[in-house]
C-alpha cells in the first residue's frame, strides 16, 4: 500500500529529493509512522504555495499513517534564511502568537483530526523556548560543526551579502525540532518544499548524534511549483492567493484555479487535488481535444475551492460566476458584489446626486457626452445590475450599495466600480 503511495506521489510530481528512498519504501511497506511538516507563522495566512508540503502530508494521512504539524512559534521568531538573500524583519510575540493562531484553523480544514491517524498539532516554541542558551550550545551547538552549516545553501548563499548569528543558527534549531518529535512522538520522516533540504539533513545530523542505537529517520523534499511560463506560481492581479477568506475571497480563490492555463491544469491536478489518477487522466484527454469546454480547469477550481473554504463557499463563488456571466448582479449581495469587482477599474466621486450621462463621462466610462447619451438610449448601461435608458435618471443614495459604491456596466463585460467619498 505504501509503495503504491510513493508511486502516486511520483506521479503526481510531488518528489525531489529523498535522504534514503529504499529504506523510507521499506518502513512503509511494514508500519504506520508519524511524520512532519513544518510552518513558520510569518503571516497570519498561509497563502497556496504553503501548501504543497502540507496536502502531501495528508496524502500519508490517508494511507493511514499520522501527520504531525508544526507550527513553529519558536522558529518564526529566529527567521529561516531559505531562499532569501537579506534578513527577515522579526516580528513581535504578539504579532507571533496571533499568526500560529490563524494557522491553525487553516490546518484544521486540511486535515483529519477525529480518527485513529488523526493529525497532532504542537508548537515549538514549547521546547524550544523552554531551553536556556547555555543548554542549546552545549547540548546541541556542540553536535554541528559551522564548516557543516557553511556548506548549507541557505547559509552559503548569504556570505557575501550578509548573514547574522541569529539567521546562521536557525537550521540548527529545526533540526532540534526534528530530534525533540523523533524522540517524542516517534517521527519519523519530515517533508518540505526544495529549500528545506539543508535544514531538513541537519536534523538527521542531529538526531544520529544523539541516538546510540540504528536511527530510521527520513528526509523528503518537494519541487517548487513553477508555471509552464516560468513565472511565479501563486501570484494573482491583488497579489498573494491567501487560504484567509478575508484576504482572498473565495470568490476569488475560486477565480485564481479557473483561470489556470491549459498548460499547467494537469499539473496543478496532480499536485493539488485528491482526485484518482484515472479521472486526471480523463481529464488531461479532455484538455488536448475539448479545450474549450475547460472541465479540468473546473474541477480545479472545485476541489480547491471546496478544500480550502468549504461546500458553502464553492456554492456562493458559482453563483456569483454565473451571476457575471449572465449579467444578473440582481442576484447578489452587495458583500458578494464587493468582492467579485475588487480587481476592476475603480473611481473615486462625491457623493452628489449626479445624472446617468454626467457620472459616466466622469468616471471615464464613456468618452464624451454624445458618446453616454447613445450608450444609456442603446441600453448599453447598467447600474447594479439595472439596465438604465432615460437621459434623465439621477445617480443618487439609492443606487450606492452598502451606501459606498456602485457597480457600472457598459456593453456585456466591461465593469466599473465607483467609490463615493464618506
Amino acid at each position: 500500500m505504501s509503495n503504491e503511495l510513493l508511486e502516486d506521489l511520483k506521479w503526481r510530481g510531488l518528489l525531489y529529493q529523498q535522504t534514503d528512498e529504499e529504506g523510507l519504501a521499506d518502513v512503509l511497506e511494514n508500519e504506520k509512522i508519524s511524520l512532519y511538516c513544518g510552518v513558520d507563522p510569518t503571516a497570519d495566512s498561509m497563502h497556496i504555495g504553503h501548501i504543497v508540503p502540507l496536502l502531501t502530508l495528508r496524502r500519508f494521512q490517508m494511507h493511514g499513517h499520522r501527520p504531525i504539524l508544526l507550527v513553529g512559534g519558536a522558529t518564526g521568531m529566529i527567521g529561516d534564511p531559505s531562499g532569501r538573500n537579506e534578513e527577515r524583519q522579526l516580528q513581535t510575540t504578539d504579532q507571533i502568537d496571533r499568526n500560529v493562531e490563524g494557522i491553525k484553523v487553516q490546518m484544521q480544514q486540511i486535515f483529519d483530526f477525529q480518527t485513529e491517524n488523526g493529525a497532532k498539532m504542537v508548537n515549538n516554541r514549547d521546547w524550544i523556548g523552554a531551553m536556556s542558551v547555555i543548554e542549546f550550545l552545549r547540548d546541541y551547538g556542540k553536535l554541528i560543526s559551522v564548516n557543516y552549516m557553511l556548506a548549507k545553501d541557505s547559509v552559503a548563499s548569504r556570505l557575501e551579502t550578509g548573514i547574522s548569528f541569529t539567521e546562521f543558527s536557525y537550521t540548527l534549531i529545526q533540526a532540534i525540532d526534528f530530534n525533540h518529535l523523533y524522540d517524542n512522538y516517534n517521527c519519523r520522516v519530515q517533508i518540505g518544499g526544495s529549500d528545506q533540504w539543508g535544514n531538513i539533513t541537519s536534523g538527521l545530523e542531529v538526531i544520529r548524534k544523539t541516538h546510540e542505537e540504528e536511527t530510521k529517520a527520513f528526509g523528503i523534499t518537494i519541487p517548487l511549483v513553477t508555471k509552464a511560463d516560468g513565472t511565479k506560481f501563486g501570484k494573482s492581479a491583488g497579489g498573494s492567493v491567501w487560504l484567509d477568506a478575508k484576504k482572498t475571497s473565495p470568490y476569488e480563490f475560486y477565480q485564481f484555479w479557473i483561470n489556470t492555463s491549459d498548460a499547467d491544469v494537469v499539473k496543478y491536478l496532480k499536485i493539488f487535488t485528491f482526485i484518482s489518477r484515472e479521472d486526471i487522466e480523463s481529464l488531461e484527454s479532455s484538455v488536448e481535444n475539448e479545450a474549450h469546454l475547460r472541465k479540468a480547469q473546473k474541477v480545479l477550481a472545485e476541489e480547491m475551492t471546496k478544500l480550502i473554504h468549504g461546500e458553502s463557499a464553492l456554492e456562493d463563488a458559482l453563483r456569483i460566476t454565473k451571476a457575471l456571466f449572465s449579467g444578473d448582479l440582481k442576484a447578489l449581495s452587495a458583500s458578494e458584489m464587493k468582492a467579485a469587482f475588487k480587481d476592476v477599474p475603480s473611481i473615486e466621486m462625491e457623493r452628489e446626486p449626479k445624472s446617468i450621462v454626467d457620472l459616466i463621462v466622469e468616471a471615464g466610462i464613456s468618452s464624451s457626452k454624445r458618446q453616454a447619451r447613445e450608450d444609456v438610449t442603446n441600453g448599453a448601461i447598467s447600474v447594479n445590475g439595472e439596465k438604465v435608458t432615460d437621459l434623465e435618471y439621477v445617480i443618487d443614495e439609492k443606487d450606492r450599495l452598502e451606501d459606498a459604491f456602485s457597480i457600472i456596466r457598459r456593453g456585456k463585460k466591461k465593469y466599473h466600480m465607483v467609490q463615493f467619498k464618506a
